[in-house]
């Protein structure tokens, strides 16, 4: 019996191991939901991963750039936390540190000096930020803290996908929002994507296409996509000056 035992105890370290081995890959950013998350939904999550290049070559992804429906540049260094953002419309240029909360701001060629309307500005550029890069690269964001990932199946246009659903816990400037992704079956990349702008809707506020996946370094971006919305002129630098991120 003691024997039966100690084979069960050591099979079930086996098993642990092996899971562990498993997600290793991929591991979840602390706090992530892993509790309330189904198994195969995790599983999508990281055939997603595999499928845009790898969580090695995310990780070692530096710098990327994008414009955001026309209205703002970005470039974002991914390593630092650091982004400049050229607000198109209003002549803004914004140079944020997301880590830190600290940057600099100027408005039509003049530099914003007030301590209070340049904190407010900051946190302004984060909020954009938050919502124009995810709709860059949030196949790499599925496990990041505070997601809750459920696994479904749904068609568009008859066509079969696996749909990975996410909803948040008190994370980002709008945890009440909920997404859901529309896996290609094959060769497991998000081709389209709803919103929902609460998660307790059952109908989408929109369903558009995430497609026209290009090779940007060593990863799978979509930009220029079919619809015409979301990021355009997508570019993956390994170099870039840093006045970049320090001058006007």
């Amino acid at each position: 019996m003691k024997a039966l035992l100690c084979s069960f105890v050591m099979a079930l370290v086996v098993m642990a191991c092996n899971t562990q081995k498993k997600e290793y890959g991929n591991p979840p950013a602390e706090g992530f939901d892993w509790a309330h998350s189904d198994p195969a939904a995790i599983e999508l999550a990281d055939s997603i991963m595999i499928a845009m290049g790898g969580r090695e070559n995310w990780d070692n992804t530096r710098y990327i750039s994008w414009n955001f429906f026309g209205r703002r540049n970005w470039v974002w260094d991914k390593k630092m936390g650091r982004a400049r953002v050229e607000s198109l419309n209003d002549s803004t240029i914004y140079l944020v540190n997301m880590n830190t909360g600290e940057g600099r701001i100027q408005i039509k060629g003049q530099e914003l000096t007030d301590a209070d309307s340049v904190k407010k500005m900051l946190q302004r550029a984060t909020s954009m930020w938050i919502n124009d890069a995810y709709w860059l690269v949030m196949p790499f964001k599925l496990k990041d803290t505070g997601v809750t990932l459920k696994y479904m199946r749904d068609t568009i246009k008859n066509v079969p996908y696996n749909v990975l659903q996410l909803t948040f816990a008190e994370v980002g400037d709008t945890p009440q929002n909920k997404y859901k992704l529309f896996v290609d079956v094959k060769d497991k990349l998000v081709r389209y994507w709803s919103y929902y702008k609460d998660s307790k809707q059952d109908t989408a506020n929109f369903t558009r296409p995430w497609d026209n996946y290009q090779k940007y370094g060593n990863i799978l971006l979509s930009g220029d996509r079919s619809d015409g919305g979301g990021p355009k002129n997508v570019k993956v630098d390994t170099e870039l000056p840093d006045k970049v991120f320090t001058e006007f």
